[in-house]
């Protein structure tokens, strides 16, 4: 099992815009791949609706898990784009 944790960047949160980028990057990536904000529940990192549902905003940190074998790159590249500030773009 490969997971991250990292801290959101983004200046207003994970909204529809840097949600959408970040799912879409998922459900390319074709690997399932989980989020969860702090302790909270875990839901797949591919849905928009799920991932809009936690309500993560700048300074949250989440934490991404994947099963999938070689993952750890999938993973690294995630963490990447969710610690980018991608209101600033």
């Amino acid at each position: 099992m490969a997971q991250r944790t990292v801290e959101l960047a983004s200046a207003h949160g994970l909204h529809a815009r840097p949600a959408t980028l970040f799912t879409q990057a998922v459900a390319k990536a074709g690997v399932p791949v989980t989020i969860a904000k702090g302790e909270g529940k875990a839901v797949n990192a591919a849905s928009i609706l799920g991932v809009i549902s936690l309500g993560i905003e700048q300074g949250d940190t989440v934490t991404l898990v994947s099963d999938a074998p070689s993952s750890d790159e999938l993973l690294d590249e995630l963490a990447t784009l969710l610690a980018t500030d991608l209101d600033a773009e």
